[in-house]
């Protein structure tokens, strides 16, 4: 039996090869061949890429199809956490991005180092990718282990329609914001340091009147708040009906925001109208 063994496994190894190189060169019917003679559908290489992941980069709508048909793992990972979404996505492959999220892929999914499908759309520009994404559930908040979310990684690589995109979908059905007065919602630091790169008014108003800071001390986002104080923000900046941040922190409860603001020199006794 060990003799058997030995001698058949390089058989298989070829099958599997010929299996994987059929499904990334897009020939359905040679790919289908070679499942039907017993070929693991979800067998990975070397670095974890199966037949969906190698399909699903090279853009073969087809092979994805039939592959998710015939259930190969939707979610399934590579060594380095990416799957066919995430994979497909960097590639800029809207038709697939659209099957693989139609058969359940996870559009939250985060590699190994935080990255999401949005995030990789995002970051190389494919604009139809993100669209399709935000409007099937991606989250926008969902930061690399670096701090970057896809809104950060957009403003850095200068994608302007996709940063466009990002902050309409952030905001619809509410007050559209400014993009620093976002970033202090969200606490993204990575996002208000590249946005205040280009522009250096760490006070910039919304239409009713208030800074980020403002929003920072309502959300009780500290780090944020740190650094458009690093930035020169106005401490004591009086919105309407003259309410500062510290004014807002204080209504909020938000304890540790109230320190920070008074260690920069808040006034404790400023009062509104």
């Amino acid at each position: 039996m060990v003799v058997e063994e030995e001698e058949s496994f390089p058989e298989q190894s070829d099958a599997n090869a010929s299996y994987l190189r059929a499904a990334r060169a897009g020939h359905l019917e040679k790919a289908l061949d070679y499942i039907k003679n017993g070929v693991d559908i979800n067998i990975c290489n070397q670095n974890g890429l199966n037949a969906l992941h190698l399909a699903s980069k090279e853009g073969h709508v087809e092979v994805v199809s039939e592959l998710l048909q015939r259930e190969a793992n939707v979610d399934a990972a590579t060594k380095k956490g990416n799957t066919a979404l995430h994979i497909a996505s960097l590639a800029g492959q809207a038709e697939v991005v659209k099957v693989l999220v139609t058969n359940g892929a996870n559009v939250n999914a985060q590699s190994q180092n935080g990255f999401t499908p949005l995030y990789m759309a995002a970051q190389e520009n494919h604009l139809e990718v993100v669209k399709f994404l935000l409007d099937n559930g991606a989250s926008q908040s969902l930061a690399t282990e670096d701090g970057f979310t896809p809104l950060a990684v957009a403003l850095q690589q200068g994608h302007d329609q996709v940063v466009s995109l990002l902050l309409e979908n952030d905001t619809k059905g509410k007050v559209r914001l400014p993009a620093l007065h976002i970033a202090a919602r969200k606490d993204d630091t990575k996002a208000a340091a590249l946005l205040l790169q280009n522009d250096n008014n760490a006070d910039v108003e919304s239409k009713s009147g208030f800074t980020p800071l403002h929003i920072a001390a309502h959300y009780g986002n500290i780090n944020v708040a740190t650094l458009l104080l690093n930035r020169a923000a106005a401490v004591d900046f009086t919105a309407r009906n003259d309410i500062t941040p510290l004014h807002v922190a204080s209504k909020r409860g938000n304890a540790n925001m109230v320190k920070l603001l008074l260690d920069r020199g808040a006034k404790i006794d400023a009062k509104t109208r």
